[in-house]
């Protein structure tokens, strides 16, 4: 069972999302709330596997609730921001905080559902459309830095560059004529060797190391 808890502003909204999570058989929400510090008091006490964050409210918004949360060692929470705001900057505060996937709260309940169980697996939510486009933008502002893919294995570094491109395990395999379990392992070796988190930033990672160029995700 994914136990989640709910931090939105508007009480409407918090009902309509716990009634979308109870829905599903393997989702439970243990606590909703009405702002970020009362989120990150929650956090502590019961320990969710996701923690759904609004990024606008009072109290102390949902990012500065996400960085907390995601800093601290007892929990193993993972986070996903909701916006109603298509802001870039949102964007890149919740990645620098180490969420897990960014929605609009205009997104489909079923990218809701995905975000929070992809989420729960430990990695992160790529959306090909609005993350893509912001990435390219953040990592254009940032500033260029060593390569140090040199712990990787050729293959890892292929698999890498597939990866940084948005493709799914399924997909990496196809173009690298290699089994999925195969590929999932190699995932596994990257993030582990280069000491990131997930995909997401894997991703920014690749564009900021020069592996692949903004634009060339073909």
């Amino acid at each position: 069972m994914i136990r989640v808890l709910v931090a939105d502003d508007q009480e409407l909204v918090r009902a309509g999302l716990r009634m979308i999570l109870e829905a599903q058989p393997d989702i439970e929400v243990v606590a909703d709330v009405g702002d970020g510090r009362t989120a990150v008091r929650e956090a502590m006490h019961l320990r969710p596997d996701v923690a759904l964050l609004d990024i606008q409210m009072p109290g102390g918004d949902g990012i500065a609730a996400a960085r907390e949360i995601l800093a601290n060692p007892r929990l193993a929470t993972r986070v996903v921001m909701l916006t109603t705001f298509d802001l870039d900057e949102y964007l890149y505060a919740a990645m620098a905080a180490g969420a897990s996937g960014f929605l609009l709260k205009s997104s489909p309940r079923a990218h809701l559902l995905h975000a929070i169980r992809t989420a729960t697996s430990g990695d992160a939510l790529l959306d090909p459309g609005l993350t893509r486009r912001l990435i390219e933008t953040y990592v254009r502002r940032a500033p260029a830095s060593s390569d140090a893919t040199a712990a990787l294995t050729g293959r890892e570094r292929d698999v890498l560059i597939e990866l940084i491109r948005g493709r799914s395990n399924a997909e990496i395999a196809g173009r690298l004529r290699l089994a999925e379990t195969t590929v999932k392992t190699h995932v596994a070796a990257i993030l582990r060797k280069l000491g990131l988190r997930d995909r997401l930033q894997a991703v920014i990672y690749g564009y900021e190391h020069g592996l692949v160029r903004p634009g060339d995700l073909t």
